[in-house]
């Protein structure tokens, strides 16, 4: 039998770009084939020319043996092509039913059939193993609910192909497993499914095969069972990388404070929360969903209100009401969401690196373009951003280009101590690496840099302590030496189990 979808020789370029090289893939029925690569490596392209959002300069496409040319994401959809991407296309205010069934409401006559909708609806929600009324409002309901709403659409009408990106993204080790055995059941009726993902280990978990592109080339296709991990990060970086974490020296013993947080209580948080920061040190924060861990550092950073507290730069004490009085005392907040908080996406890359210190590339009130030309150009050289130009509109970047560029504009304002905020949330691991590099970069320039991160062995890699918050207070500190994930995780849990 030919493959539910083949593609052969497809090519697509973009103004200063070739985003895609002569590409060939193969998808068989009942398989689930993994498409890696580093951000901006093509993927997102490729699953567009696939999804009818893009038409390919030259090449190919086969849907179960018959030449495949969708026009539009209609024509896509027609052909049982779908995608669940890791922002959810949800209408939140309408019901779970009538997002499943938007684009194909049953009807009698000129209105609606409720009662079909809502029963169709529950078939599709059984087949899923997920227990919620069709009548309720998806805004009433959790991030892991919400995905498999949105494979409920996907997979609600003729689906011979499911398109996953970044699936497991914003999910529990608990939701990410109940993912797995969905796709698991969708293969063994036959489906194909596309899995795209930065996480190399859930590779092993659900995938069949793997193909890598590099730079809009396909580097090669692999058996998953024979493959290891070095040499899948070779394929998609072009070079092997010696350690996930390259060796993190101790932090001066006598460095001393050049941040301090003193009895912080965040609006209607209930807990008093003390920390400090040395200068040349990388302080990991850690725990689960709700502990209260983005909510503590915006209430720092002047973006929410807090009760109560006291914030000390280099042992004197300053008032942060706004981001701006926290910018202007040297502290920079890298967002966790770098597309609504950290960056504008219609305006030019140029623009977004020099935002927050438009002193430098000014002059009498009047922006000097060569000057932030020049500024952007550096760091696209040193972060290795993926762009034509620094003209280039952020929206048009790749994710992790994107979040370099939120990296660059804080590297560019000089702080003195910079939060980060999941900083290697959607990253590719070559790119991940060369975050890591920068944030030890930073320490040899004085830097306080303290890191969220929901990876625990990523904060074990990279930082020289880790504080445990649990139910919106920090449950525990964890020393460099005394590193597991066992100690961690006992204090993420300690509130929780009383």
């Amino acid at each position: 039998m030919p493959p539910v979808l083949e593609i052969r020789k497809l090519s697509k370029s973009f103004p200063g770009v070739a985003a895609l090289s002569g590409v060939d893939l193969a998808i068989e029925a009942g398989e689930c084939h993994a498409l890696l690569g580093e951000n901006g490596a093509g993927k997102s392209t490729l699953v567009k020319a696939v999804c009818g959002y893009h038409t390919a300069d030259s090449g190919e496409m086969f849907l179960a043996g018959r030449p495949y040319a969708p026009a539009t994401p209609r024509d896509a959809m027609a052909a049982g092509i779908r995608i669940v991407y890791q922002e959810f296309n949800l209408l939140t205010y309408l019901s779970v039913a009538e997002n499943i069934f938007f684009d194909r409401l049953p009807r009698r006559g000129p209105l609606v059939d409720r009662r079909k909708l809502h029963r169709d609806a529950e078939r599709v929600l059984e087949r899923l193993g997920l227990d919620v009324n069709p009548r309720t409002p998806v805004e009433l309901l959790g991030v892991a609910q919400m995905q498999l709403v949105e494979i409920a659409k996907a997979i609600s009408g003729e689906c011979r192909v499911l398109i996953f990106d970044e699936p497991t993204a914003t999910l529990s080790p608990r939701d990410t497993a109940r993912l797995f055995e969905i796709i698991r059941q969708l293969k063994s009726g036959g489906m194909g499914v596309i899995y795209i993902s930065h996480h190399l280990k859930e590779i092993y978990e659900i995938a069949d095969r793997l193909t890598v592109l590099r730079n809009g080339e396909p580097i090669g296709t692999r058996e998953v069972s024979g493959t290891r991990i070095p040499e899948i990060v070779s394929m998609m970086v072009g070079r092997s990388l010696d350690s996930e974490y390259p060796f993190l020296a101790d932090a001066p013993p006598a460095a001393r404070t050049v941040f301090e947080v003193r009895n912080l209580r965040i609006r209607g948080g209930g807990h008093d929360i003390s920390f400090s920061l040395r200068e040349g040190e990388i302080l990991g924060v850690s725990g689960l969903v709700g502990s209260k861990r983005t909510e503590t550092l915006r209430a720092i950073f002047g973006a929410d209100p807090r009760d109560a507290g006291e914030i000390f730069m280099d042992g004197r004490p300053v008032r942060i009401a706004s981001p701006r009085e926290a910018v202007g005392h040297g502290l920079s907040l890298l967002t966790e969401d770098r597309k609504t908080q950290g960056l504008i996406l219609e305006m030019p890359l140029a623009a977004n690196v020099t935002m927050a210190a438009l002193d430098k590339t000014s002059h009498n009130g009047l922006m000097d373009r060569r000057r932030e030309a020049e500024a952007a150009s550096r760091y696209v050289s040193e972060l290795s951003i993926k762009t034509p130009s620094v003209h280039q509109l952020c929206r048009n970047l790749s994710g992790g280009n994107q979040q370099k560029a939120v990296l660059a504009k804080w590297l560019f304002r000089d702080s003195r101590v910079i939060l980060f905020d999941e900083p290697t949330r959607g990253v590719d691991v070559g790119a991940k690496y060369e975050i890591h590099l920068l944030l030890w970069d930073l320490l040899s320039k004085g830097k306080g840099v303290l890191v969220v991160s929901s990876d625990l062995n990523e904060l074990m890699g990279i930082c020289h302590r880790i504080l445990v918050f649990s139910a919106g207070k920090i449950a525990g500190e964890v020393p460099r030496r005394d590193f597991s994930q066992e100690r961690i995780l006992g204090y993420a849990y300690q509130e929780y189990l009383g």
